[in-house]
Order: C-alpha cells, then structure tokens, then sequence
C-alpha cells in the first residue's frame, strides 16, 4: 500500500459518521493489503504508531513537528503556527502549506505504508544528546517527500491524534466481517495480546490460533477497571462478594521470568527502574514465572499517603535511590493473571484468589467475603479510618476481562462525585495568572470522539498552575485569542455537583460547579469516563431527585 491509498482512505472516513458505513469502508480495504501490511494499517488508522504495550515511543510534539515543517516550506516557524492558528486543525493546515512549499521533493517514489512505518520506527529509537535535531531531519525528510494530502495524515499520526473516528470497536467489526470471524473470539485475543493488529495477522495466517491465544511474560495487558457502585445493589445482584480496600495508589503488574522482572504501570510503562524497592519485595515472594496484578501505594509510620505522593516515586527517572528512602512505598497484590505458563484471566476471581493465596506469602491484599450488608458497610467503615479511599467490591464468578470496566468491579467511596476527562484545551488566566493557564476544557469519550463537557476554573493552587503550564504548553496545537487547542493526552479527575442538560456542549451536558481534583498521569485517553457513565449518573441523580421528593 502507498501512503497516498492510505491518506484517501483516512479521508474518506473521516466524511462519515456512520460506524457500519466505517466498517465496510475499512472491511473493503483490509482485502487490499498484504500481509505484513496489515498490522501496520490498522494501528495507523487508529492514530497508533506501536502497539500499548510496545516500549517505543515516537517522541514528537507540536513544535518540533512545526519546525521540520517551517524548513520544508521556506517559511518561519511562526507562519507555520498562524496558519494553524487559522485552521484549528493540524491536519489541514499542514496539508495546505505543503501544497504552496518551496523545498523539491527529497523523493522521486512515492511514500509506502511500510516506509512509513520503518521511518517512525527510527524516529522512537533516537535518543540522548542530539535526539531532537535527528527527529527534525527526518520529519524534514516526511514532509519534503509528502504531497499535501499524506502531509494531512502523517502531521495527525506523528503526533498520534488522527482524528477520524476510528478505534477499536470499528476496527474489531471490520476485521470480524473480512475474516468471517465471531466478535466475542476477536475481543478475547484483543485483550490477552493487547495488540489488534496482530490478531489482524493472526486471523489472516490462522483464524483457529485466536482460541488459543495467551498472556505472555514481558508483553503487559490492559488491567481490569472497575465502576462506581454500592453494596447493597452489589449484594443483590451477585450475593456473596469479595470486598477489599480501595487503594490511593498506583496501580501495576508485575511479570517475573526466572530472575528477570518487569514492573509495568497502568498505561503499560515499564517502570522497573523507578521502583527497586517494591521490584525487590515481589521477587522474594515468588519464585516462579508469574503475572500479578496489584497497586503500591506511599507509607508513613504505618498510614497511606496521598497518591501523589506514590507518583513522585514511580514516575522518577533519575536520582532515583536519592529519594527512595524519603517515600516508602508498598506494593499489595490482589489478582495473578499467569502461572508457569498457564493463562488464569479465564478463570474465576475466586478460583484466582485462591491461587494467589498459595503463591504469594506475602504483600497480598487482604479482603472478606459475605452477603451481609452490614459487615461489608463495617469493612467499608475501617479502610476509610485506615486511610484508604474506600473498598472494591469483585464478583466470585467474574473472568478477569482487561481493559473492561464492567459491573464485575465496583468501586465504593465517600459521596464525591468524581469523573476522569481529559484535556482538550485552556484558556489564559487572568491578574496574577496572566502567564499561566488559568482554565481548562474537558471532554468525555463518546466511542471514538471527543466529547466535550466541561470547563474547570477552581481547585486549582498558583503552584499547580504554574506546574500544569510547564507540561502543556509543548503539546499546545493553536492559538485563538485567549484560548488554545492542546493535544488531548493529559488526564485530569473533576469533582463536580450535579450533572445537567446544557445546549452549549455538543454531547447535551455539562458539570455544575466543576473542581479540579487531581492530575492522573497513570491513566491515558482510554481510560476516560464515557459519555455513557454521564447518561448513567444524570439517570440515577434524577430517579434520586424524584424519589426524595415523593
């Protein structure tokens, strides 16, 4: 496949809104590739360069991207940017600079999907001194070889934000209809390999081979999400439960090999070499090969502290034994998801309970089981006066499902209504925070949009502010007047009041008295609330309203 066939296809889909439209648009193509394209196609056309698990990262941000592209067309920096000022898009403010560009084609041929894909390849493997001026020559190179249409597509997936539409959903249907293949057979393979486009390659080589696909050591999964719930509801609809503290912590996985491990995050970062201490703990409780599943959290003189305290560790590169014995941290484990080469995510959670129990001495999470309202509320009661956020409330017969937030978990806490957004955008402050972002603007998913709900003013410290403008302003995308466009990546929890019906947000609802609670950093755009939950709750909050006032 050329570049250009993929750049059309990107635009033809990006004219539809339909999602059977998308998936016989995408199930047509598919039959068009070859084989060693297919994997490659596919995460492209969700705005993905490498596989979630891969450890390679491509690196680019708007300013270098707008740099390279300021030398291919023969302009300054700045026209780059007021162009995109102009547009809002940088997809189609690259597309329409590359048309008017001075600099010759570096290339005669045209670009391939797979010449795209080796040259990002070694853009993710740069780094160290001189890394950022290698990157520009060879985002030179892309666009000085792109017309204007693939310039379009390849600005959007260098930065990772294609914006058409497409995410895993549609691609799972159009890769079901091509291959003749039941979805419920796609979603498992999708969750045990964490890697669509290899169970495109799969299906394609050996449709039979996705039955028998399994976990494997060093290559993490999604973890398993919980939703908001309640313990009565929970025991009524399931009886008997576990329930475990809630956690302020950092969620992560552990996979052990002989004497080799690695520790993962929840956004699948290998974090080993941040956290010794807590690698340390966990290869003396086990000495098989093995997958756990589990939060660390910061300890004090026996207390937990908050969780961002737990990110000051685990986010640590450097200097790392220099602040190790300042912030404690501890891991607790309470799911194992591999053993001695045998998948457990099929099993039970209390058949998986149970093996954890015989394989690990130590560190795991303690719980209780009962369908007694009243003990659980107590149980409740304690992990609050402990310091924890509140309990988790797991099905005994639920499969461990990863990157599922089902009804299986339930999270319990303090009336605090809460919801994880990312940011879209900011606008400047004002008096004392003329120089910072003094407001943000927030969005839900909806599928595979955005969808905005929100602004957030408050909650905010001056110190914050300043620290929060320190990580966005390399991701800003364009500018108009006070506001500004940001890549969507940073994660932000928001406490609010209410949820209400509002006629100025594209989805139909907005957030009474938003607040900012705290930035998560370990969570991606995946792991947002839904525009579903914002259904669910302005549900339940008006069925609440109305019954309290019979």
């Amino acid at each position: 496949m050329y570049f250009i066939e993929f750049a059309e296809c990107c635009k033809r889909l990006e004219k539809i809104r339909s999602r059977l439209a998308m998936v016989e648009v995408l199930a047509e193509t598919l039959l068009t590739l070859q084989e060693i394209e297919l994997p490659v196609f596919i995460r492209f056309i969700m705005g993905r360069i490498f596989p979630d698990w891969s450890p390679k990262k491509i690196g680019i941000g708007p300013n270098l991207l707008f740099e390279g592209l300021a030398y291919v067309i023969g302009k300054q920096k700045e026209t780059v940017i007021e162009a995109l000022n102009s547009k809002g898009d940088i997809g189609t403010a690259v597309e329409e600079l590359v048309s008017m560009k001075e600099q010759t084609s570096f290339f005669s041929e045209q670009l391939t999907l797979l010449e795209v894909y080796a040259a990002m390849e070694k853009i993710a493997s740069i780094d160290g001194k001189g890394s950022q001026r290698e990157k520009n020559l060879l985002i030179r190179r892309f666009f000085g070889a792109s017309s204007p249409l693939e310039a379009r597509y390849l600005a959007r997936l260098l930065l990772e934000d294609l914006r058409i539409g497409v995410g895993e959903g549609t691609i799972r249907d159009a890769i079901a209809k091509v291959f003749d293949l039941p979805v419920s057979v796609l979603d498992h393979a999708i969750q045990v390999t964490n890697d669509i486009g290899e169970v495109a390659f799969l299906a394609l080589k050996d449709p039979n081979s996705l039955n028998s696909v399994k976990i494997t050591l060093f290559h993490p999964v999604r973890m398993m999400l919980a939703q908001a719930g309640d313990i009565a509801t929970g025991i009524h609809d399931h009886g008997k439960i576990s329930a475990e503290y809630k956690y302020d912590g950092s969620r992560f996985q552990f996979h052990r090999k002989g004497k080799s491990c690695r520790v993962y995050s929840r956004k699948l970062e290998d974090i080993t070499s941040s956290v010794p201490d807590v690698t340390e703990m966990l290869m003396s409780v086990t000495s098989r090969d093995i997958i756990l599943d589990g939060e660390v959290i910061a300890v004090k003189d026996g207390r937990p502290l908050p969780f961002q305290t737990v990110l000051r560790r685990v986010r640590r590169k450097n200097e790392v034994e220099a602040i190790k014995d300042s912030i404690e941290l501890t891991p607790l484990v309470f799911d194992i998801l591999y053993l001695e080469g045998n998948d457990l995510i099929s099993l039970t959670y209390g058949e998986r309970r149970e093996i954890l129990l015989k394989e690990v001495k130590k560190y795991v999470a303690p719980n209780i089981i009962s369908d007694d309202p009243a003990e659980i509320e107590r149980y409740y009661m304690n992990g609050l006066d402990q310091g924890h956020e509140g309990i988790m409330l797991k099905v005994l017969s639920s499969q461990y499902t990863p990157g599922v937030r089902g009804k299986s978990w339930l999270k319990i806490k303090p009336h605090v209504d809460t919801l994880d957004l990312v940011v879209t955008g900011a606008d400047w402050g004002e008096g004392k925070r003329a120089h910072v972002f003094g407001s943000f603007h927030l969005a839900c998913r909806d599928n595979d949009y955005l969808i905005p709900i929100s602004k957030v003013a408050t909650g905010f410290s001056d110190e914050e502010l300043a620290l929060l403008y320190d990580v966005l302003k390399d991701i800003v995308v364009s500018t108009k007047g006070k506001s500004v466009i940001l890549e969507p990546n940073l994660v932000f929890e928001i406490g609010y009041s209410e949820i209400q019906k509002s006629p100025n947000y594209s989805g139909g609802y907005a957030l009474r008295f938003p607040r900012f609670i705290s930035v998560r950093p370990d969570k991606s755009i995946d792991d947002i609330d839904t525009i579903e939950t914002i259904l669910d709750r302005y549900d339940f909050q008006e069925q609440h309203r109305t019954g309290s006032n019979q």
